[in-house]
């Protein structure tokens, strides 16, 4: 940059001009004297070397290039109150030699934290913020603010606080915001549902305060919560005991899902059975339907086939009787099947295995067959 290679260019010049000096003059007062050095010293040459030496210096000086983050107040003797009324923004501006003065501050996002881990805050070592809960707990809290300078309340942050706005204000702020409202929440509020609550209400009422005095707040974090060892240890056995009831909850509700499973399985097997059995039962009644069916048919080709040919029914009748059949009953009300005219008029034979009609005119009975012995035929 330009106000740099001007800073370094003079810083070079004064050097050389320096050492140019010191060796001329001990060159001149060892040929001469020391009244001729001196005389030597202030001739023409070296006096304009000198005037061009402090031009340059002072170009350097009234020369000022802020940096796209930076912002700066000018001190002015020439300013009835001291100071420039507008903060001079990022660029190159010039400035009166030795009259005006540029303090830079810078804009961008700035963090404090404070924070327990020794290495890891603004201040070395332990740094975190003690408060009491309502419930007369002590709490620990790490914490971060991410800020910034507004840029058009540089003037107000410098007249009021300089560079010192750290310590002096951010610091403090903080600590007594946090362990304000640390004390409207009890230790398990703070430990569970309410943490958010909590950092939500310090970063609305941080962000106030800053903006009060020229401050942006871009977030404000609660890093950490920590609690005394009895407490500590006194939630720590209340969340074991609460994890042991949870774990004896899901063993109950794995046993119950398993017999649910069991009876399920049961109740699809029973189901299963009795859609077998029906289609079984529907299946049989289909085969008993079409047997009837077909013997139906059969039946009425039978029928066709005996119309007119009653010889042919007595004959089949005959060759159905059993050959060791000895005698039949029929009730006296029943027609005749046989040709009794034939039978009777046979002649008397020795007793044989035949079969011998009786007729039976007094009792009516169901007809029925029985195996009678043949009596003896008297021989003449």
């Amino acid at each position: 940059m330009l106000d740099r290679f001007l800073n370094f260019v003079t810083i070079i010049a004064w050097v050389l001009f320096g050492a140019y000096s010191i060796i001329y003059f001990l060159r001149a007062w060892q040929q001469a004297g020391w009244q001729e050095a001196l005389k030597k010293l202030f001739s023409f040459r070296f006096v304009i070397t000198l005037f061009i030496i402090i031009a340059i210096s002072l170009i350097n000086i009234s020369m000022v290039f802020l940096e796209p983050q930076e912002v700066g107040v000018v001190i002015s003797l020439f300013s009835r109150d001291g100071y420039r009324q507008q903060p001079m923004r990022s660029g190159l501006h010039w400035i009166t030699p030795l009259a005006e003065q540029v303090v830079r501050y810078p804009i961008s996002w700035q963090n404090y934290t404070m924070s327990s881990d020794p290495l890891d805050g603004a201040k070395q070592g332990n740094d975190t913020i003690a408060a009491r809960s309502s419930d007369g707990q002590e709490v620990f809290i790490d914490s971060s603010a991410i800020f910034q300078i507004d840029p058009n309340e540089v003037i107000r942050v410098h007249i009021e606080w300089q560079g010192r706005y750290m310590d002096d204000f951010i610091r403090p702020l903080l600590r007594g915001l946090i362990r304000t409202e640390v004390s409207q929440f009890t230790a398990d509020e703070i430990n569970s549902s309410k943490r958010k609550v909590l950092e939500s209400n310090l970063d609305t009422l941080l962000r106030e305060a800053l903006r009060e005095k020229g401050f942006n707040l871009d977030r404000f974090l609660v890093r950490k919560i920590a609690f005394s060892p009895e407490y500590a240890a006194a939630v720590e056995a209340k969340q074991v005991a609460e994890q042991k009831r949870l774990e004896a909850d899901y063993q109950a509700a794995q046993m119950r899902k398993l017999a649910e499973g069991q009876r399920d399985k049961m109740k699809l097997e029973a189901e299963g059975r009795a859609s077998a059995k029906l289609a079984e039962g529907e299946a049989d009644a289909k085969v008993i339907v079409l047997r009837g069916q077909a013997e139906a048919q059969a039946l009425k080709q039978v029928a066709q086939s005996l119309e007119g040919k009653p010889n042919l029914l007595t004959y089949r009748y005959i060759d159905k009787l059993s050959p060791s059949l000895r005698a039949m009953l029929v009730p006296n009300n029943n027609p005749f099947l046989l040709p009794l005219p034939d039978i009777l008029n046979e002649p008397t034979a020795a007793p044989t295995l035949t079969s011998t009609v009786i007729l039976s005119t007094t009792l009516p009975v169901s007809p029925t067959l029985e195996q009678a012995t043949p009596e003896p035929t008297p021989r003449p």
